[in-house]
């Protein structure tokens, strides 16, 4: 079963194939995916990586998290699922938080 891992702390100009370039050597990589700003298209320095399977996932952790790449010292480790954020300007509840909306309530 394919594994994805988060890679933090990458060099702004490293693109996606440089990316996926450096986990072919420890095993399939079934896909890549580097975060950019969706206004600028700037990298934001972290993607994903997943490995076909658990054990190729693990080396590449072992081989790389802490690795140098560029001038920065990079991180790699299990991807977590994204979490519930609550979503808009009052924590969940109903949006509001423009000049004519009090924060939260999104009555005016």
């Amino acid at each position: 079963m394919a594994k994805k891992l988060y890679v933090g702390k990458l060099p702004f100009d490293v693109t996606e194939d440089q990316l996926h370039a450096m986990f072919t050597p420890l095993g399939q990589v079934v896909s890549t995916k580097l975060i950019t700003d969706k206004y600028t298209g700037q990298s934001k320095g972290f993607g994903f990586v997943e490995m076909s399977n658990d054990q190729e996932a693990q080396a590449a952790i072992q081989k790389l998290n802490g690795s140098t790449v560029g001038s920065m010292q990079i991180v790699v480790n299990e991807a977590r699922p994204m979490e519930n954020r609550g979503g808009g300007f009052g924590g969940g509840r109903g949006g509001g938080g423009g000049k004519r909306f009090r924060s939260g309530g999104g009555r005016y």
